[in-house]
């Protein structure tokens, strides 16, 4: 495995090796060794799976406020997505910035999502699945979001059609306006 600095740090974008012939291919996915070896310690307790049906669909930006905040392992097994990870530790040098990367099934990349960030994706093919490993189990009390479009962000996500848009993600709050709880250094 390969990791590529993103310019957020934590923000990592993990290449895996491909072993492939006329069969088809093989990968390794998770390793904890592979991954300590290249200074990442996660210990992942749930994994997600989430379908989108069509091109346009924008699920985010979502995080968990801790106690409860989880770094993410995200990857695309069907489709294309842009994927986007926001700094959303107040005190943090790059607070409110973001990194965007293209996951799918062709490319086989990953993004490595610490805690502290908010994350979110777009679908840029139609039928698209996207996995994703967390390190701290779902919880309802503390699940938030934060609006897609928020302009103290300013998340390029190209087109939205806002029909394609969950309720949850239509009322998002604005970060200003949220009870975002992350802190430069505690998360």
């Amino acid at each position: 495995m390969k990791k590529i600095e993103t310019g957020l740090p934590g923000v990592l974008i993990i290449e895996p090796q491909v072993f492939g012939d006329q069969r088809g291919y093989f990968m390794e996915t998770w390793s904890t060794r592979n991954f300590e070896e290249m200074g990442l310690h996660y210990d992942f307790v749930q994994d997600n799976q989430s379908f989108s049906a069509q091109k346009g669909i924008l699920r985010g930006i979502h995080f968990q406020n801790a106690p409860c905040a989880q770094a993410k392992l995200v990857r695309v097994t069907k489709g294309a997505v842009l994927d986007v990870a926001v700094d959303l530790r107040r005190g943090s040098p790059t607070y409110k910035q973001w990194a965007a990367v293209e996951l799918s099934a062709e490319n086989k990349r990953m993004l490595m999502i610490p805690r502290g960030f908010g994350h979110g994706f777009k679908t840029l093919t139609d039928s698209v699945e996207f996995c994703y490993k967390v390190d701290n189990l779902y919880s309802k009390e503390c699940d938030r979001g934060i609006r897609f479009d928020d302009p103290a962000i300013g998340v390029d996500w190209g087109e939205v059609a806002r029909e394609l848009l969950s309720e949850k993600d239509t009322h998002s709050p604005l970060l200003r306006d949220s009870d975002c709880n992350f802190i430069y250094g505690e998360v």
